[in-house]
């Protein structure tokens, strides 16, 4: 069976943050993922990591101002560099503070006038460097390419690209965030992607697609995915990051359908 990480940010929001904790271990679940921290001091997060018997597998680096286009990230972006990396510095103590093994690095929209060998210049130079702050801290970043329809312009655009970053970097420290459903509306082929990829895979994401709510509502086949993933040997977390397409818990049959 693959090992379920509940995401916060799209799981039992029929409760405040932080009583979803309780909500998540109430449901089962082992571990939890989400992508803000940071409004919250880390002393209490643990605390309730702790008293729900949960583990912290995944928080993405902090965003910028929506006003200026980067609620998605920064990484690729000229003229944000410091930004950049004093969040992903921010984004590193809240992991080790978690003991949470895995880093989301958002790459940010390219500006439309930022010619894309200028953004990837800036995000190449941006995931060099903190791929040695994260070899120090002992945390893997992953990599995540989102689809064109739900974030026109996010620099990642398919599996590919992300594993190519990493070839360029020559990490340990880095790894590809594969999320199931970005990979079904942007490219397709979802299996053989996973072949392919899986020795760079860090982390893989669940929903289904087109909408968006949990596996089985969709047109995924998701009995042969599941299957696969389990063929392949993979060893990481898998996060439930969809949006129930009724209330939460009802929507978690589908564990008991696809996974075993």
């Amino acid at each position: 069976m693959l090992r379920l990480c509940a995401n916060l940010k799209w799981l039992f929001t029929e409760h405040p943050f932080l009583d979803r904790f309780n909500a998540a271990a109430n449901a089962g679940f082992t571990a939890v993922e989400y992508p803000s921290p940071y409004e919250y001091s880390a002393a209490k997060l643990r605390q309730l990591l702790k008293q729900n018997g949960l583990k912290q597998i995944l928080i993405n680096t902090p965003v910028g101002p929506a006003t200026q286009g980067e609620a998605s990230g920064m990484a690729c972006i000229p003229g944000r560099e410091t930004a950049f990396r004093d969040g992903l510095k921010k984004a590193l103590d809240f992991a080790v503070e978690l003991e949470c093994p895995l880093v989301h690095v958002l790459a940010g929209i390219q500006p439309a006038d930022v010619a894309h060998e200028s953004a990837s210049a800036v995000y190449l130079e941006n995931i060099s460097w903190a791929a040695e702050l994260a070899e120090k801290a002992q945390v893997m970043l992953t990599l995540e390419s989102i689809n064109q329809r739900d974030i026109p312009g996010f620099f990642l655009r398919t599996q590919e690209q992300a594993a190519n970053v990493i070839d360029i970097v020559g990490r340990e420290r880095v790894g590809i965030q594969f999320d199931i459903y970005h990979c079904q509306v942007q490219q397709g082929d979802v299996t053989r992607r996973l072949e392919t990829l899986m020795p760079k895979i860090a982390h893989i994401q669940i929903a289904d697609a087109p909408l968006r709510n949990e596996p089985g509502t969709g047109e995924i086949a998701w009995e042969y995915v599941i299957h696969r993933i389990e063929q392949l040997g993979y060893q990481g977390w898998v996060g439930c990051e969809y949006a129930p397409a009724s209330s939460t818990v009802a929507g978690l049959k589908w564990r008991d359908r696809f996974n075993h």
